[in-house]
């Protein structure tokens, strides 16, 4: 059974990873899947730690992102408004795909523009990530 500083250490990793911030938590979880051979507990971790770190790109788009956005693309509002009528629609069906490396973080940073709700967010973000892991832990004991 892994420890605390273990399961803390994978949550941390799997936070970080979903931020802005390039990091990687596939690994961190493979070594423990193949050392402790538990599977769900371990994804489950993992998971919190990398939907709660997308919760903190969500937080960026919906509560800071207008002005961050409009500094970085050097666009006027009503640019801005008119990018974010035109991907609207896509925005909250991507969230599955935000476990994705490079544009997953993104995504869920529209995601806060956009104002997608809070519990198609988390549904989304949280499916796709899980079985993410999922795949990862499988693989990981497939090795073994």
């Amino acid at each position: 059974m892994p420890g605390f500083a273990e399961l803390f250490g994978l949550f941390t990793a799997s936070l970080i990873a979903a931020t802005l911030f390039p990091m990687g938590s596939e690994v961190i979880l493979a070594t423990l899947v193949a050392k402790y051979e538990i599977v769900y507990l371990l994804v489950v971790v993992a998971t919190l730690g990398n939907v709660l770190g997308s919760w903190v790109n969500y937080a960026i788009g919906r509560w800071g992102g207008t002005a961050l956005v409009l500094r970085w693309a050097k666009w006027d509002q009503q640019q801005l408004q008119t990018q974010i009528d035109k991907y609207e629609p896509a925005v909250k069906w991507s969230l599955l795909f935000a476990w994705l490396p490079v544009i997953g973080d993104p995504i869920t940073v529209v995601a806060g523009l956009t104002r997608v709700h809070w519990l198609w967010f988390t549904l989304l973000v949280t499916l796709g990530k899980a079985a993410r892991y999922l795949l990862v832990a499988y693989l990981a004991l497939e090795v073994i």
